[in-house]
Order: structure tokens, then sequence, then C-alpha cells
């Protein structure tokens, strides 16, 4: 027989059961769960050379007319719960031939990989088969319902009019692959026909071509999880001098970390409330950081600010990141430069020759490497 189930026929039974080669080709073991007691049914992946995803059971036409040939593979097919999944294996190729088209409308045929149990079901027959099931012919067709105990394989679409007299189908476009992967219980699914599935588990792992997934018991998530900007409150203080007062000026922040690297804005807004220490107090002002810096090597990162009278432009510049002040660390030292680019000398803070006014905001932002 050219494709054979294990466990579907006894010993026995007059047509034989199974043999100690249908046992060693048959996909057995625990495959992928999505039930208690039923698996994931789908095609067992793999290609000679590993050059193709999933290279078994593939539908195709070689030579024009109207009928295909599935390639050689191994699968697994689900029926009912009580019924169980049936491991499937097919050692050689095997033809299918499609219906002429109908004169009026194109439709869609599906062929199906499909397991028959007279002892499970109403068919009367006990085998297992390639199959395919005609569509309805209709102006906009779709393809039929998979059959209970049956594996999709392919779609096929078969013209109006279309016969072995008038040149049959055209096989360069006519198939569109429907099949899915399946793998033993741990493994990766690999990327097969559609994405539109639950997973089994939490911790279960798939492939979507572009990366990896894992279901957290309720979707699937990217993995390694992607990291977010986050946002977090900075801390402004001075190192020196009388201390600061935010009143009713503001800060924020948001970071992203990637790894060791800490991607960071930190935002002070002066308000009409807002005290700084006042000039001639060295205040050397600083920002806390989201994530703990490494204490060596020292990084600089970007400064910018609208100071004093200068309502039209703001002052750029740089800042130091230390991990001596505050348990995440601080940005600090705030210099500026001039318009030509060439430094200010002085420190950008309370003692400032520009002292801040209200609306006024310093802003440090920049990439370091983070301790932990």
């Amino acid at each position: 027989m050219n494709i054979r189930s294990a466990w579907l026929l006894n010993s026995t039974d007059a047509d034989g059961g199974q043999t100690r080669v249908d046992t060693r080709l048959a996909p057995l073991g625990t495959m992928t769960p999505n039930g208690v007691l039923t698996s994931r049914d789908g095609v067992i992946p793999g290609s000679a050379g590993g050059t193709e995803t999933i290279s078994g059971l593939r539908v195709f036409g070689d030579t024009a007319g109207m009928s295909a040939k599935v390639a050689p593979g191994r699968a697994i097919v689900q029926s009912t719960e009580v019924a169980g999944a049936y491991p499937v294996v097919s050692a050689e190729h095997t033809s299918v031939t499609f219906g002429d088209g109908d004169p009026g409308y194109p439709r869609v045929d599906l062929v199906v990989l499909r397991v028959y149990d007279a002892q499970q079901d109403s068919s009367n027959q006990t085998a297992a088969v390639v199959e395919v099931v005609q569509g309805v012919p209709a102006a906009n067709p779709v393809a039929p319902k998979t059959p209970l105990g049956s594996l999709a394989l392919a779609e096929v679409t078969v013209p109006k009019g279309a016969s072995s007299g008038t040149g049959g189908i055209n096989w360069a476009t006519a198939v569109k692959d429907r099949r899915r992967a399946t793998v033993a219980v741990g493994g990766i699914i690999p990327l097969g026909w559609g994405l539109g599935f639950d997973g089994a588990y939490p911790g279960q792992y798939r492939d979507t071509g572009a990366g990896l997934e894992r279901w957290d018991g309720q979707k699937w998530m990217p993995y390694p999880q992607r990291p977010s900007w986050q946002d977090y409150t900075p801390t402004w203080r001075a190192t020196q001098g009388p201390p600061v007062n935010l009143g009713n000026g503001t800060v924020e922040g948001r970071y992203i970390q990637d790894g060791p690297l800490v991607h960071f804005r930190a935002l002070l807004t002066i308000g009409s409330t807002t005290t700084w220490g006042g000039s001639g107090s060295n205040g050397n002002w600083y920002l806390s950081l989201p994530v703990r810096p490494v204490s060596k090597p020292a990084h600089t990162v970007n400064f910018r600010a609208r100071i004093g009278g200068e309502s039209n432009g703001y002052f750029h510049g740089g800042a130091e990141i230390s991990a001596s002040y505050e348990e995440r660390g601080v940005a600090r030292s705030w210099s500026a430069v001039q318009a030509s680019g060439k430094p200010t000398g002085f420190w950008v803070d309370g003692d400032d020759p520009m002292p801040p006014v209200a609306k006024n905001w310093y802003e440090v932002y920049g990439t370091y490497e983070a301790a932990v």
C-alpha cells in the first residue's frame, strides 16, 4: 500500500496489520498537543539538505492536464478526541486527478490527506488516502472545509471549462499551499500555512519566518521580548550649595534598555515657584538616571537647554555620566557651547550668568552602558 498509517489496522485483520516498516516510518511519539488528548495535526518538517522548511506532501503538477502529484512525506492526522491522532507516511509520489471544470464558473478544490477508520466513523472502510474534495463553482469560489480526520495539503483552482482537452489546469499558478508543520512536544513549530492559531501551553514557541514567538497563555509574544520605552521620574538635585526645590516645575524622563545599553532622556522645566540655589552657590545640578551605569569607562551624553532671555533658541553642550551620586547614578556637569561651537567655560546650573526663569528647560539625553 502506497500510503500507510500506524495503529490503524490490527495484525489479525484480513488486510494485514501494521508492519515493522510502518512502525519505523510513521511519526510516532508525543507530538505538539492542542488539547488534553489531541495533537496538532500537520506535516513533519524537513528536507534533503535542509533547504526547505517542509518538503513532504507537496502538491504540484509536472505535466499539463487535470492530474497532480503529491510528494512523499510524513504527517499527523487528528480525528476526534476519542479516535486520536493517526501517524501517516506516504513513501512514494501519489497521483490525484481533478474533475473537469464547470462550464460557467471556476471552483477551488481541496487536496487532503485523509484517514478512514471504520471503527471510529461511518465510512465502512479502513485506509489512509490522498484525495480531492471538490469545491462549489462560483464567481468568487472558496475552498471547501477540511473533512474530519483529514489534513489539508493544498487548494487548487480549477478554471471554468477546464479539461484535458482544453489544456487542463495552469499548475504554475493554480496551487495554494495549505500545509502546516507539526513537531514533537517542546519543539519549535516551523512556519507553515497560517499564523492564526493559539498556543497549546505557556512556554510554547513558533517560528514566524522573521523571528520567534512565545505563547504566554493568552497570546503570542515576540521572543526574546523586545524592549520598549518606559517612563521614569528623575531626581533633580545639586551636588553643593543650597538645596533646590522643584515647586511647580516639572521633571520627567523616558528610557529603553536593550541588554547592556540604556538610551534615555531626562527633562527639567523651571516653574514660577522653583528655587535653584541662586547665583554664587556653585550648585552643579544633576538629573538621576533610570538604570545604574558602569563606573568605568566614563561616558558623556548630550545636553540641551533654553536659558534666561534666550527665548528664540537653545544651548547645546554635553554632560557627564556618573555613578557617584544617587542609587542609579546621574547625569551632571552640564556645559554648553556658544553659537560658534566654542565652549562657554561655565557649568549650566544655578550659578549660570543667565539665571533660569519660569518655563526655561534643561535636557540631558544619550546612551550609556548599564552596570547590570
